[in-house]
């Protein structure tokens, strides 16, 4: 079993773990204001390292809930979002998935991302293409913002979230229309598979965008941070495109 396919495996039981706690209850705590987490994201990530930790003894592991096992300087990382979407989750919306990425040099090498209420498995490797349940996806060909939809998020910072306020109606003038939906890597996947041109967002963790910003860049799109740099796991923004409006919507975003 190559290792793509281990993680398959890994993710998918996640996810069984997760659809179970809808049956069966879960519990809610707050680790901010707005900020929640279940018992569900526990579970799936203590799931998850365990796997991993077992499989791959000598990777460094960095997940939403647990932290950083391992060193911090580990030539290669496991970054893992257990259920990102977690408010979602706790409403009763079945917008949520699982996360895991493999860093090389804090660069995402293979990418996996879950959504087990749709049963959609997005898959990418360096070099490799990206994949929706086994098939070749890639980003739209839209050209102009007009004709475009976008995504973005709002952070739990309440003042990055007003300064997005702005952009977002700024862009949303301009475009087709501008969606939340509350997921930053299915937001993402679905840039990567044509069906949103865009997304952007500030105040954003590596376990939200390490997997999805490598299916992006396998789907044909481009990825950076606001200003055209490129993107880094840990500087806390993304813009995520097609690569088409990818210099406009940059423009918007200074704006």
């Amino acid at each position: 079993m190559t290792v793509a396919a281990e993680i398959v495996d890994i993710v998918s039981r996640a996810g069984d773990i997760i659809l179970s706690k809808i049956d069966s209850g879960f519990s809610i705590q707050h680790k901010g204001a707005i900020d929640l987490v279940t018992d569900a994201d526990k579970a799936s990530e203590e799931f998850i390292t365990n796997e991993l930790g077992k499989r791959f003894p000598h990777v460094a592991i960095l997940g939403e809930e647990q932290g950083l096992t391992g060193s911090k300087d580990a030539e290669s990382m496991w970054i893992i979002d257990p259920l990102d979407g977690t408010t979602n989750f706790a409403h009763g919306n079945p917008h949520f998935c699982i996360s895991v990425a493999l860093a090389k040099a804090g660069q995402p090498v293979l990418g996996v991302v879950y959504d087990p209420a749709a049963k959609e498995m997005f898959t990418a490797l360096a070099g490799g293409g990206a994949y929706l349940n086994g098939k070749p996806i890639k980003v739209s060909s839209i050209q102009k913002l007009q004709h475009s939809l976008f995504v973005t998020g709002f952070p739990y910072d309440a003042a990055t979230r007003k300064a997005n306020v702005a952009v977002f109606g700024r862009i949303m003038q301009a475009s087709q229309g501008v969606r939340v939906m509350g997921s930053a890597a299915l937001d993402l996947c679905y840039v990567a598979c044509g069906r949103v041109e865009a997304y952007w967002e500030r105040a954003i963790n590596a376990w939200d965008i390490a997997a999805g910003s490598l299916m992006v860049a396998e789907a044909g799109g481009r990825v950076s941070s606001y200003g055209g740099d490129e993107l880094n796991l840990f500087e806390g923004e993304v813009l995520a495109t097609n690569g088409l409006v990818h210099g406009q919507l940059m423009t918007m975003l200074d704006g």
